[in-house]
């Protein structure tokens, strides 16, 4: 994919883009290397392998921390929002993971149909194919870009066949019908579906599925584990993504294949807020016809709570109590250490408990006056010696 797949919408409103813009958002849109707008390079050209000796990890590194840098310098601000949808939530999660200063530099990460370790792919060839050894990916397609040939396909089939090709394919290989997507925004979007990548960044997806690990690459892409001739004395690395301390709000579809959002969670940290769009597929996070009214509300939330002028600051606080109010609900006294840190409005918070489990509850942040400027509370930095483990 491309950033085209953001703005070849039909409708104004069900652009995200164009409603940040509207908001006052300074938009950025972003292409991965080997696409239709980033296939320049100082060292290689496009028509040599090395040019697309690039999978995940690349991306991770490099391209995602280069990328925000970038902005902020030109922008000359300390951090910004990012927003993702698929792969390059992937690649987000993997970048804030390796890079603790990164975390810094993100007020809050938006995942639309967030991408992690996917099961598999519907069909069960295919998928057996690919699980036994992603080898094969680079036996039929070779080393460079993968499916090259899908942009001379597009410009010379009838539009309406196109897509029709393009949903029988989604369909077998993924299980999405595309009913949330009206038939006019096919033909405006299908042709922007696809954008050059490399192999060996599908590959690395394979891998991932097989294993069923977010793992980096594997050099040595054959069978599992083994001893003897063919021994092997590691295993790939596993991004340690619940080193994660940007805010992250996970959006996704609950007919989508590709998330399986219990394991997602259980390699995220705690704190991360999860919302689900009820028979939503992956493509419809971009297109569907009522995506702005499921959607967008989400995001603008997101937006909203973590980056409208209030910044997260890492101070130690005491948390006390509970305290039972006349209505019975639990309260607790969240104070700074620091003398010299005052809370703004009361320091007191209700931990409202649910009837059907008492140890669930909500704990809502404060704000506090540090200086000249406020600040917003953040619960998961205080010190270890308290006990949140009711708080959600």
């Amino acid at each position: 994919m491309n950033s085209e797949v953001w703005v070849c919408l039909t409708d104004e409103q069900r652009c995200l883009p164009f409603q940040l813009v509207e908001r006052g958002y300074d938009v950025w849109l972003g292409n991965n290397r080997g696409n239709k707008y980033s296939k320049k390079s100082t060292r290689n050209s496009p028509a040599t392998t090395d040019f697309w000796d690039f999978s995940i990890d690349e991306f991770a590194f490099h391209d995602i921390p280069d990328s925000i840098e970038y902005i902020l310098e030109v922008t000359k601000q300390p951090s910004l929002s990012y927003i993702g949808f698929s792969q390059g939530t992937a690649q987000a999660f993997a970048a804030l993971s390796i890079h603790p200063t990164l975390n810094q530099k993100l007020d809050v990460f938006v995942a639309l149909a967030p991408a992690m370790s996917p099961a598999g792919l519907y069909n069960g060839i295919v998928d057996a194919l690919m699980k036994a050894s992603p080898q094969v990916v680079f036996l039929a397609f070779g080393r460079r870009s993968i499916l090259s040939s899908t942009a001379m396909w597009q410009a010379i089939l009838y539009p309406p066949i196109f897509v029709r090709i393009i949903d029988i394919s989604l369909r077998t290989l993924f299980n999405w019908t595309g009913e949330n997507i009206s038939q006019h925004q096919k033909l405006a979007a299908y042709p922007h579906l696809y954008s050059f990548t490399s192999t060996k960044s599908v590959v690395h997806w394979f891998q991932i599925i097989r294993n069923k690990a977010f793992q980096m690459y594997d050099d040595e892409v054959g069978g599992p584990l083994a001893v003897g001739n063919n021994s092997r004395y590691y295993k790939p690395v596993r991004y340690p993504t619940r080193n994660i301390r940007s805010p992250i709000v996970l959006i996704y579809g609950g007919s989508d294949s590709l998330v399986d959002i219990g394991v997602m969670l259980r390699e995220l940290p705690r704190r991360t807020t999860v919302r689900e769009i009820p028979k939503y597929e992956h493509l419809d996070f971009l297109w569907a016809s009522d995506v702005n009214e499921l959607v967008f509300n989400h995001v603008y939330d997101a937006l909203e709570r973590y980056a409208h002028g209030q910044s997260t600051v890492e101070i130690p606080l005491q948390i006390t109590g509970p305290e039972t109010d006349s209505n019975g609900d639990d309260q607790f006294s969240l104070r700074p250490v620091k003398e010299d840190i005052t809370l703004r409005e009361s320091p007191r918070r209700h931990l409202r408990t649910d009837s059907m489990n008492s140890n669930k509850g909500r704990f809502s942040p404060n704000t506090l006056t540090y200086g000249d400027e406020d600040w917003r509370i953040d619960p998961s930095k205080a010190p270890e010696d308290v006990d949140l483990d009711t708080l959600t």
